[in-house]
């Protein structure tokens, strides 16, 4: 076999080995993510009723999204987010921290008839 040829052939299956495996890597870790959001998600729903918790679980209401949930105290009602580590307000979820600092929260009846 000319030796031209079994060069680019090598070269290409290397390159297809290289692709396959940075394909199967981005898989890994997308699953990775999907499996760690959902447990933050199902895991943020016990964390009211964790001693460090500093309000009343019985108070809190869980939302999931944009925030986790809000705590109705006698005197005022608090949007809560549980985070842990580095992690960071979203952009929505830094809005929403902008707005209440404002003041541009409402209460707002609506009837339906």
């Amino acid at each position: 076999m000319d030796p031209v040829v079994l060069l680019a052939a090598v070269a290409i299956a290397e390159l297809l080995l290289l692709l396959h495996y940075r394909r199967a890597a981005r898989r890994e870790r997308s699953l990775r993510q999907r499996l760690a959001s959902r447990h933050g998600r199902i895991y943020e729903q016990f964390l009211p009723f964790l001693e460090e918790y500093p309000y009343s679980p019985e108070n809190f209401r869980f939302l999931g999204s944009p925030v986790d949930g809000v705590q109705f105290e006698e005197d005022r009602i608090i949007f809560i987010e549980f985070k842990s580590g580095n992690s960071k307000l979203s952009r929505r979820q830094s809005r929403i921290k902008e707005l209440v600092g404002s003041g541009r929260v409402y209460f707002e009846e609506v009837r339906l008839r």
